[in-house]
């Protein structure tokens, strides 16, 4: 018996099929065009059966933050990145415990998380690659200069569980709109090449310099020296990523549907989407609000607490009844995801399908970390 949107219980969040397909197809062909590798983050969906998707399509791995998605991902992957500092003794015992047969690449900026790595490593009777991570801009983590970068590379040449394999940068300080972005891709193709060329002086030439970020992947093959792009958010994109010509308005795949529970305050309306269902971090780029109607982008939800989301009507004729079903289209997508378990797939108003968020949360996703070295991933 098919299940239609006005039979859903609001707010949860809805996927476009078509639109969710366009998107991996158009990035997976970018890739093969330029001759990137490509190791989506799967930050934004957080599930097996997208990644999976992202796999078929031609990427060559997966790129993590936490060790839950890690945990998860190994089920479906053999090459994983894990993209976030390694540091403390959860952390890296959790990435010891990873499958043995699963290829782990982390990045790292400091030689004392590498001697942990290392001992970890050997415990785990297993061997890690290691990009050095460079801040090229972001300042958030990183090494700032090619000759910290270069020592760093050395280190994990000695270790005896660790191999070098190449640089890392996250380009997130690049927020212009994608035709805006020329100077500061040119400012970033000169950054790596001194990087490269300090490694290659120090006969360690890096064989993956990896690079990421929705906003500024789609011109990545413009920076010479990049041989891999890591963007996550192009799987469904959202306000910010369309706000910035990153993708079509039409591309947004995915949005939160909610229903107007009031409408009792004149020149706006209630949706039942607050904090809790949208997150409430402001647009990245020129205009305000939590996020905008799909089919009327002139209305924004101006205003929220926990459960309660303020459609301001100030801009438009439309006005809402009591009852009717919005799609919100967050301001960044990720965020949502993270607070939802499961997301439904639609094809117009009918319900197709529905997959579980199984990477979501902190916890380990096995029953428990037993004791003992890493087994095989199952099959």
């Amino acid at each position: 018996m098919t299940t239609y949107l006005e039979q859903l219980e609001t707010p949860v969040p809805i996927v476009d099929m078509d639109r969710l397909a366009f998107n991996l197809d158009r990035m997976a062909a970018y890739a093969t065009l330029h001759g990137l590798r490509l190791r989506p983050h799967v930050k934004t969906h957080k599930s097996p059966r997208i990644a999976a998707d992202q796999l078929r399509l031609g990427a060559v791995g997966l790129t993590c933050a936490t060790l839950r998605e890690a945990e998860v991902m190994a089920e479906v992957c053999e090459d994983l990145l894990v993209a976030y500092p390694p540091v403390g003794a959860a952390r890296l015992e959790r990435l010891a415990r990873l499958p043995v047969d699963v290829r782990v690449t982390v990045a790292a900026d400091d030689a004392n998380a590498l001697d942990a790595l290392n001992v970890a490593a050997r415990l785990g009777q297993r061997q890690f690659d290691v990009l050095v991570e460079a801040d090229l801009g972001m300042h958030r983590v990183g090494v700032s200069s090619p000759e910290r970068a270069v020592a760093i590379a050395r280190h994990i040449d000695r270790a005896s569980a660790l191999n070098f394999a190449g640089m890392l940068f996250y380009p997130g300080h690049i927020r212009e709109a994608v035709d805006e972005q020329g100077t500061a891709l040119a400012q970033l193709g000169v950054n790596i090449a001194t990087y490269v060329q300090a490694f290659e002086a120090a006969g360690l030439p890096p064989r993956i310099v990896s690079g990421g970020s929705t906003p500024a992947a789609w011109r990545m093959h413009e920076v010479p020296g990049v041989t891999e792009v890591r963007p996550g958010t192009y799987v469904y994109n959202d306000r910010t990523t369309a706000m910035i010509g990153a993708c079509d308005w039409d591309d947004c795949a995915l949005t939160v549907l909610a229903t107007v529970v009031s409408v009792a305050v004149k020149g706006q309306a209630v949706i039942d989407a607050g904090t809790k269902a949208l997150g409430r971090e402001p647009l990245r780029a020129e205009g305000d609000g939590y996020g905008a109607l799909l089919d009327h982008p002139e209305v924004v939800v101006s205003r929220m607490s926990e459960e309660h989301g303020i459609l301001d009507l100030s801009k438009t004729d439309w006005r809402p009844r009591l009852g009717d079903q919005v799609r919100v289209v967050p301001n960044h997508v990720c965020i949502v995801v993270h607070l939802f378990d499961e997301i439904i797939g639609v094809r117009g108003h009918a319900v197709e399908t529905r997959w579980p968020v199984e990477a979501r949360g902190r916890g380990p996703a096995l029953d428990e970390l037993a004791e003992g070295p890493p087994r095989p991933r199952a099959v």
